[in-house]
């Protein structure tokens, strides 16, 4: 007999898994950007802050787990070492943690929402 399918989330629930994750460890001014009809890199960008270096790295943290606990498999991370910066690649969903000093620098979510009225904002 064939083994069941792996269970793998959708891209709305990989998405309800890293704001639900992200309200928990308190990250700050949590934004979602709808990426549907945009680019095919994912279905939605998080983009979030961190209050220090240490945060920043215990909020990609906490998303990694909670996405590796719902059996999501492949997910990438960047600069976790640094703690400036954190790119968390989940497949459909990107999540971005920054310093706030860095996160304003980059200025992403105005890049990826700039006359999108589909920008949401979290906290």
């Amino acid at each position: 007999m064939p083994e069941p399918a792996s269970r793998h989330p959708s891209a709305k629930e990989t998405l309800r898994i890293v704001l639900a994750r992200l309200e928990d460890i308190k990250a700050e001014d949590s934004v979602t950007i709808d990426l549907n009809g945009k680019s095919s890199i994912g279905d939605y960008m998080v983009v979030t802050s961190g209050r220090s270096q240490r945060h920043v790295g215990a909020v990609a943290e906490n998303v990694v787990k909670g996405l590796k606990a719902a059996g999501l498999s492949g997910i990438r991370v960047e600069g976790m070492r640094q703690g400036d910066w954190v790119l968390i690649d989940a497949g459909d969903v990107i999540v971005h943690v920054f310093r706030p000093e860095v996160r304003e620098f980059y200025s992403l979510e105005k890049m990826w929402s700039a006359n999108s009225p589909d920008r949401k904002r979290s906290n």
